[in-house]
């Protein structure tokens, strides 16, 4: 069995090409006709949610808080939106393949504040 060692660099590529994929895929980045902003100001969009997840959870896998295989084994990453206008969350869930857990949930309120994580999806 051969096994690739890939740099930082390359780990990060490949996170952002999954991250982009992801949101391809469930349609988060469909703009509305409009111009894809709110009527009271700019909104916090699935994309900065993503992008904003992708830094911690990078950042717990650099320093050593979330194993390699959270890196080598990222499946897919979702995003959705939970709660009415005035209480709203969106939560980013990145899930691998194979592991106990199998997925990360990051939480972000209405402003873009991070308000935590965790590996319930609660």
């Amino acid at each position: 069995m051969i096994q690739y060692t890939l740099c930082r660099h390359m780990r990060s590529m490949i996170t952002i090409a999954v991250i982009v994929t992801g949101i391809i895929v469930t349609g988060a980045g469909i703009a509305n006709s409009h111009g894809g902003k709110t009527h009271g100001g700019e909104s916090f969009s699935a994309f900065q949610a993503v992008q904003k997840a992708t830094q911690l959870y990078d950042r717990l896998i650099v320093s050593g808080k979330l194993q390699e295989d959270w890196e080598t084994g990222l499946s897919s990453i979702h995003v959705s939106v939970r709660g009415d206008e005035t209480s709203r969350e969106t939560v980013v869930q990145f899930k691998r393949t194979g592991g106990d857990p199998d997925s990360l949930y990051f939480y972000f309120d209405h402003r873009g504040e991070y308000s935590g994580s965790n590996f319930t999806g609660k």
